[in-house]
């Protein structure tokens, strides 16, 4: 092959790759397309389950199989940061769900700090979800 018709050549071998990869639909989402959301707005004093849905915002859909591998529960929501409680991430029935077993000591706001793995995606989920405890 001539430089020349190398030179023709490339141009469409690089058109053709773009149109395939767009044509199989294989976009990656910007890791700022994903959100944790609570499953309830409230929960006992005591020990609790809270419940968090990994959501894909671009299509609304939960995101199974995320590897949840930074969690943090305080209190900071009423200025008391340094007030934290042990949690412990425990099995969920529904994919998608991520469900974290607590230990709220007292009422008050409560903030879930979440850092999440999504596969097949670049970077890390970052969250953080404020809640009630109530007696």
């Amino acid at each position: 092959m001539t430089t020349n018709s190398f030179a023709r050549a490339l141009p469409a071998a690089l058109l053709a790759a773009l149109l395939g990869s767009a044509m199989t639909g294989h976009a990656r989402a910007d890791i700022r397309d994903y959100k944790f959301k609570l499953e309830q707005q409230e929960a006992k004093v005591g020990e609790a389950v809270i419940a968090v849905r990994l959501v894909d915002s671009r299509s609304g859909k939960a995101v199974p199989d995320a590897v949840i591998f930074a969690k943090r529960l305080d209190m900071a929501p009423d200025s008391m940061e340094e007030m934290v409680t042990r949690i412990e991430q425990v099995p969920s029935t529904e994919a998608g769900v991520y469900r974290f077993k607590v230990k709220l000591s007292m009422a008050g706001g409560w903030r879930l700090s979440l850092g999440a793995k999504v596969q097949g995606e670049a970077g890390t989920v970052e969250d953080k979800l404020v809640f009630q405890a109530v007696k």
